[in-house]
């Protein structure tokens, strides 16, 4: 998708990843969250090694915007010893309700041997983590039923760390949103732009679209077609469908020449709030 490589490590986030490090020890296990339109690509390449042999429950947000039968593939490929992978959405709630039974699931063999030494009912800690604005906050406040992480839209914005006590005798640790400090792979950086992770400010706007604009014509031609009224040709540019879908729009300056830069801003903000449809961008078998 992209050439270059995008640098962009916000110094806190250093800070953040050694708080993650030192936290480690006040849990039982880790509810890592992912984007479920890029569950790879939404991930951070250290929560592996900074978690080590701490059981990780792997949320997979905003499943309602992404391809179900993805997700499920996805499911099935995050789910193993150690591990387990959930599908819900933060903003409508769908799937939310089922986290305290998978996280006792998840820590099953933990809680029967307390159950052995007469620790009944004792509290099961977990520390939430995930890259910015993959909906941590909106997660842990869905979960404790009211506002106890502040939100924000602003990718990258982070508080301290606190700890949230939710019905059932589960406590969460919320930490610090972190992006890695360089992507060895760019598509990763771009697929990040498309979701909003990455502040828009730092992208080729026009660029990201045209990258979203291709994607979607070579795999979801039908969508761009119900949604811009435009005719999709196999391996057509997406220069050429964002020109179109913006002429289409009326997105004309003088000269009748097209906005593309009116229309890259539509595009963008019309796909990360789902209206073009349900969208998984990469496939299990894509990052083995």
């Amino acid at each position: 998708m992209a050439n270059e490589t995008i640098n962009w490590y916000p110094g806190h986030m250093k800070k953040a990843t050694r708080m993650m490090e030192d936290s480690l020890r006040l849990v039982d296990a880790v509810v890592e969250l992912r984007d479920a339109r890029i569950p790879d690509s939404s991930r951070n390449p250290d929560v592996e090694r900074i978690v080590g042999s701490k059981p990780r429950l792997i949320v997979l947000n905003r499943a309602d915007q992404a391809d179900a039968a993805a997700t499920a593939l996805w499911k099935k490929a995050l789910t193993g010893e150690g591990a387990l992978a959930l599908e819900m959405d933060c903003k409508s709630g769908r799937g939310v309700n089922a986290f305290p039974a998978a996280a006792r699931s998840l820590l099953k063999e933990k809680i029967e041997r307390a159950e052995a030494k007469g620790q009944v009912g004792k509290a099961l800690r977990f520390m939430v983590l995930g890259v910015p604005n993959v909906g941590k906050s909106s997660f842990i406040n869905r979960l404790a039923g009211r506002k106890a992480a502040e939100t924000s839209d602003r990718p990258g914005v982070t508080r301290g760390k606190q700890w949230i006590t939710l019905n059932g005798g589960i406590l969460l640790l919320d930490t610090p949103g972190i992006l890695w400090p360089k992507f060895e792979d760019p598509d990763v950086g771009v697929r990040l732009g498309f979701t909003g992770a990455i502040r828009d400010d730092v992208m080729d706007m026009e660029d990201l679209a045209s990258r979203l604009m291709a994607y979607l014509g070579a795999h979801y031609p039908d969508a761009l077609t119900e949604r811009y009224k435009i005719a999709v040709e196999p391996g057509e540019p997406g220069w050429e469908l964002l020109e179109k879908a913006g002429r289409k729009r009326g997105f004309l300056m003088s000269g009748g020449e097209v906005n593309t830069e009116r229309m890259a801003r539509i595009l963008l903000d019309e796909y990360r709030a789902g209206k073009l449809g349900r969208f998984t961008l990469e496939l299990p078998e894509e990052n083995a």
